[in-house]
């Protein structure tokens, strides 16, 4: 096999001598005249064309800013309009080298295949990632379940979105997962209702505690005028009638007025002499045979009490 490098000094110095005498007899005007205006001409369309891409990807944002776009929406496609963009302007570059865009477009489609089978599902997490973002089933800072998960929704992503639960924790969802699962917006709407259950006695006058609950929530601010308040009969438990307060709320006050009409039921209902019953039950013991000696006294009286 013929060595490439020189093995002497000799040789080495006749190598060059050979690159040098190439060197000066090379038609270097030939050769700027051929590529000069050509990688001119190609630097120039890379750098003006990034400069457009990037102004009109700025543009559009400015524009879906303007008609109070979401802010996710915006961003993502000012993403999407200048990387198409700068793949138009690759492709004229490498067309002003005289490659054949339309071989050029077969070799990238044949490559974006092989991605594409390699990638599948980190495509399918931008397919669904792109579904959100143009259905917006919920926007940053909505507070969401989803999959079971709750938290606020920080941001979507391309590929996964992340949500900050109230313990501020962060939970990272590929957005696959988020659109073959169902969705729970709690703040997705401006109202809310409250279902609050209160259990009164047996005993009890229902139009004097449907009348105490009704009182407290037309008492309490953060509780709407419209719709108006009601109290239904919602079950009759085992040691109590339960009755249902129905109130609407705004959104963000959901928490606070939850906690305020809970703790005012609980005064109410002790100032106006009505009770809330704990749980219990009725235990019937009943003894056969002859009953164990050795048993204490209060024992053996209830289980004679049993016999009777």
């Amino acid at each position: 096999m013929t060595p490439i490098l020189p093995t002497s000094t000799a040789e080495a110095v006749g190598l060059w001598a050979k690159l040098q005498s190439r060197f000066e007899k090379a038609d270097w005007a030939g050769l700027l005249e051929a590529w000069g205006l050509k990688l001119l001409s190609v630097a120039l369309i890379l750098v003006v064309g990034v400069w457009i891409a990037r102004k009109l990807s700025n543009g559009l944002a400015r524009v879906l800013e303007r008609s109070n776009a979401d802010p996710i929406l915006v961003g993502f496609l000012r993403n999407i309009a200048y990387f198409g963009l700068l793949i138009v302007v690759i492709i004229a570059a490498l067309a002003q080298m005289g490659v054949n865009p339309a071989s050029l477009l077969a070799v990238l489609g044949a490559a974006g295949l092989a991605i594409a089978l390699a990638l599948k599902d980190s495509l399918s997490n931008f397919a669904s990632g792109v579904m959100l973002i143009l259905l917006r089933p919920f926007k940053a800072g909505d507070y969401v379940q989803i999959a079971g998960l709750e938290g606020t929704i920080e941001q979507v992503r391309v590929f996964q979105t992340q949500m900050r639960t109230i313990d501020n924790r962060v939970i990272v969802l590929p957005n696959s997962q988020i659109t073959t699962a169902p969705i729970i917006n709690f703040t997705g709407r401006p109202t809310r209702r409250l279902d609050l259950v209160v259990g009164v006695g047996y005993d009890d006058d229902l139009s004097a505690a449907r009348s105490a609950l009704l009182d407290v929530a037309s008492a309490n601010e953060r509780v709407l005028k419209d719709p108006s308040a009601d109290v239904l009969v919602s079950a009759l438990g085992e040691s109590s009638v339960q009755l249902t307060l129905r109130a609407w709320v705004a959104t963000s006050d959901v928490l606070a007025a939850k906690s305020e009409l809970l703790e005012g039921i609980h005064r109410e209902l002790r100032h106006r002499g009505l009770s809330i019953p704990f749980p219990q039950r009725d235990l019937h013991v009943y003894h056969h045979g002859t009953p164990p000696s050795g048993l204490p006294k209060a024992v053996q009286d209830a289980l004679d009490d049993g016999d009777r």
